[in-house]
């Protein structure tokens, strides 16, 4: 092609691929301002102000704002996706342009162009083979597969893949938005995230409450008009009681605390994308895991070696090139042979990195070498000679070989090499024995003589001698067999979804203990039911083995699960499993072997790839979903506590004052509250988390609202208006009087006072729902210990300094208003006390009444 009729046929925008705009930042801000609990509190701004308190206005526009900028900054990464996948084209291609051989920009490549590529190489778009010499590549990150895959004249070969060995021509088939990256983006774009079972959940709650405090604030001001309280009145009181029920600092407390957990899973290598996911991990039913690099090592390992002369067993770490070789010196000899021919149709290797020896290329052929280097011969190093003829490795005839020197080296599947040789049962028999060990066998076979020069792969591949078989190892993880027994102990099932061969997968399954006899099953991907439901029904089981699955596939199967009621943890690590990591409820992605495009559309990067960090991960999550409830407690156990003075005022006509004003409550849901909150959401998790299956249960169900709103709450709001009393009748005061404003800023510090440390109280009372609190190892949660410290001389501040105390309306309570204020430490901590054995008591009963029988 010319460059005339290059540039010609060059589109707008060149060979790039389209790229989904992202929100602007200033979109994104705005976002965190805008949803329904960030609404409610602006209504109640615009209420405040209404009312006559620009300061409590003020005072709740800056919590919005504040928990905005907290939140867009912890999730300024917007999904890049697409961004990532345009990262992966390369930015230069070698063409043949004018009859020359050029290096151009790759956005330059037009439909026609001819290419030519190179081991090394990244493809720049869709291509299609004239002619291979060697030509292996890597489309791992588009199938799932593995193993590299030799090309041949004719075969296509899609953009964003690497070209392993050798070399060849190709005519560009498709650029830029046509090739089958770009649909794979398109895809990604098109799947929709699931919203995070705790969105649904706040929301949930949000409303409710909206409900509550809008009702019980037209109650409360259509009561106090009954009862001859003025208009103006009764709608501050109608404000103050709509404030006193929107709990101002639940918001900054649940984005604080799932920011806390998020900190704790980076420190155990996983780096959480979304906060709102580390809650949606506590509640995962079904994980549907990759094998290669997951639940294995990705590093290759040969351990035995068979041959004619008899079998070695080799015994090594990694792979180091010095092991011990056990066997016949016969066996020795012929295992020299066997992996000198190996290693020259190999060019993967092993390469020393510091005090440690790694892979250079395909993990199987570094095994390979370092085999060959063991028994003292040369790797894959030397390379093969000039003159070197390949025919690379196809599925159909799934082997490869190299002819050099007169002499024709080859490896392959079993199925694919002994028919080639002269019948042998031993080797049969041992290539069984080898796979059903788990082990992927490779035969290596060779022949001498000559090669016409138009010879393909059939007509060379021909009359061969049979040297042996290699069985390698892909070792599971040593941390899997124990994470796997947990999730068991969780409830939670496991599948394996890989792009390998089944009997490969299931030999993992086994060693792994993923494989449960009676429930497991392998199913192949081209034999997954097309019907949804009967999708979701098949997989509906813990251990099952799902091979040779498509992108698409995965897909299908988080939404199928998803559909049944699952909440799906999916992991990928290429392009193809972008969709379905947005798809699932929690997608994770591979941080050390996974793609720019899978953890940018993924919830949860693993940053050491193990599968054992999901399991701490939803360790985590289930911590953080109890300590969201128990600080949720917290807060509406305040509520109670603020709303009652407004309730006693109203349903008296003001004849007893009002013991706290919408500012006094606005600070108590704010200041003195906040750091307390932030302690529980710090709670360690107990050792009991991960048993039994996971939560189902609603963040706020019968049980936290009978224990905050007629336990706990109570005990506070009855203390809190007891020393606001104590304070005013031992001033001399009588019902219906007006009270003058020193004495009543008192008494209102009194209940200020009550209701603070009766918060205190029921923070140490909520790290349990079982337990008394003095049962309860103080130093398990030392923050709580110094948030309750520094609130104290919060408390002490808002009391005593003096503008502060003016602007609330609150003095320092006298004597005996502040000794009644004390008791609501003790009375809250021994009536939860009481609740709880009281609660847990019938439990108690049972239990002894089902082991009685079984002792006797």
């Amino acid at each position: 092609m010319t460059s005339a009729e290059a540039a010609a046929r060059r589109p707008p925008g060149g060979n790039r691929l389209p790229v989904e705009r992202p929100p602007s930042p200033l979109r994104l801000f705005l976002a965190q301002l805008s949803h329904f609990f960030a609404l409610l509190l602006w209504a109640a701004s615009v209420l405040a102000l209404l009312g006559g308190l620009p300061q409590l206005a003020v005072a709740i526009a800056v919590v919005v704002v504040l928990n905005g900028v907290f939140a867009f900054v912890q999730e300024h990464r917007a999904d890049r996706a697409a961004q990532a996948l345009r990262d992966l084209v390369p930015h230069r291609a070698t063409v043949v342009r004018d009859g020359h051989r050029q290096e151009i920009d790759a956005a330059d490549l037009v439909v026609g162009d001819l290419v030519l590529p190179e081991a090394g190489d990244r493809v720049a778009a869709d291509l299609r083979l004239l002619d291979v010499h060697g030509l292996r590549v890597d489309e791992a990150m588009l199938t799932g597969e593995s193993e590299p895959v030799g090309k041949a004249p004719g075969d296509p070969v899609a953009a964003g893949c690497f070209v392993v060995e050798g070399e060849g021509t190709a005519v560009v088939a498709a650029i830029a938005g046509d090739t089958r990256l770009a649909s794979i983006a398109t895809m990604t774009r098109s799947v929709e995230r699931a919203r995070t079972p705790l969105a649904r959940e706040l929301d949930r709650l949000v409303r409710t409450i909206t409900v509550l405090a809008l009702g019980i604030g037209t109650v409360c001001f259509a009561g106090g008009l009954v009862l001859g309280l003025p208009l103006d009145d009764g709608f501050l009181f109608a404000v103050g009681v709509t404030v006193a029920l929107v709990p101002e600092g639940l918001l900054p407390t649940v984005t604080l605390s799932l920011a806390q957990s998020a900190q704790l899973l980076a420190g155990r290598h996983a780096l959480v994308r979304r906060l709102e996911s580390v809650e949606t991990l506590g509640a995962t039913s079904v994980i549907c895991t990759d094998k290669t690099g997951t639940l294995t090592e990705n590093r290759m390992a040969v351990l035995d070696v068979w041959t004619p002369a008899g079998t070695l067993a080799v015994r090594g770490e990694g792979y180091e090139p010095v092991a011990a070789v056990e066997g016949p010196a016969g066996a020795v000899a012929a295992a020299r042979v066997l992996a000198r021919t190996a290693a020259l149709c190999s060019t993967g290797r092993i390469a020393a990195d510091g005090n440690t020896w790694v892979a250079v290329g395909d993990p199987m052929e570094a095994a390979i070498d370092a085999l060959a280097r063991r028994l003292g011969t040369d790797g894959t190093a030397s390379g093969a000679p000039a003159g070197t003829r390949r025919f690379p490795f196809d599925p159909r005839r799934r082997r490869m070989s190299v002819w050099a020197d007169g002499v024709l080296s080859l490896k392959g599947a079993p199925d694919g090499v002994l028919p080639l040789c002269a019948p042998d049962p031993a080797a049969a028999e041992e290539a069984v024995r080898m796979a059903a060990r788990g082990l992927r066998v490779l035969a290596v076979a060779r022949r001498t003589g000559p090669l016409a020069a138009d010879a393909d792969a059939d007509s060379a591949e021909r009359d061969l001698e049979l040297l042996g078989l290699i069985g390698l190892e892909d070792p599971p993880r040593a941390s899997v067999v124990g994470a796997l027994a947990e999730c068991r102990r969780a409830g939670i099932a496991v599948a394996m979804v890989t792009g390998d061969s089944g009997p490969t997968a299931e030999a993992i399954a086994r060693q792994t203990g993923l494989w449960r006899e009676g429930s497991s099953r392998v199913v192949h991907g081209a034999d997954l039911p097309a019907d949804d439901a009967a999708l979701g029904e098949l997989l509906d089981a813990d251990g099952m083995v799902l091979c040779r699955v498509q992108p698409e596939d995965k897909l299908r199967i988080a939404r199928a699960l998803r559909e049944r009621g699952h909440v799906v943890a999916m992991t990928g690590d290429g392009v193809n499993d972008g969709p379905a990591l947005r798809a699932a409820d929690i997608g994770i992605a591979m941080g050390v072997g996974g793609t720019d495009v899978a953890r940018q559309a993924a919830d949860l990067v693993l940053l050491d790839d193990d599968f054992a960090t999901i399991v701490a991960a939803v360790r985590q999550g289930r911590t953080t979903f109890a300590n969201i409830r128990r600080f949720l407690t917290y807060h509406l156990t305040d509520n109670v506590a603020e709303l009652t003075p407004f309730v006693v005022f109203t349903a008296t006509g003001g004849g007893v004052p009002l013991a706290l004003s919408v500012l006094q409550v606005l600070s108590l849901d704010i200041a003195t509250d906040l750091l307390p909150a932030l302690a529980l959401g710090a709670e360690p998790p107990s050792p009991r988390v991960l048993d039994g299956p996971p939560p189902r249960r609603r963040l706020v169900d019968r049980g936290l609202l009978r224990r905050a709103l007629l336990v706990l709450g109570p005990v506070e709001a009855t203390v809190a208006m007891g020393a606001f009393l104590t304070v005013l009748l031992g001033a001399g005061w009588s019902y219906g009087d007006d009270v003058p404003s020193g004495t009543l800023a008192g008494a209102s510090g009194a209940a200020f006072t009550a209701v603070v440390l009766g918060q205190f109280a029921t923070a140490f009372a909520c790290r349990s729902t079982h337990r008394p609190a003095w049962r309860l190892p103080w130093r398990s949660n030392r923050l709580l210990v110094w948030a309750v410290a520094v609130e104290l001389l919060v408390l002490v501040g808002m009391l005593a300094v003096p503008p502060v105390a003016d602007l609330l309306g609150q003095r320092p309570p006298p004597l005996p208003g502040l000794l009644v204020a004390l008791l609501a430490v003790p009375a809250v901590l021994l009536v939860d006390g009481l609740a709880k054995t009281l609660r847990t008591r019938p439990r108690r009963a049972a239990a002894t009444r089902d082991v009685r029988p079984a002792a006797q």
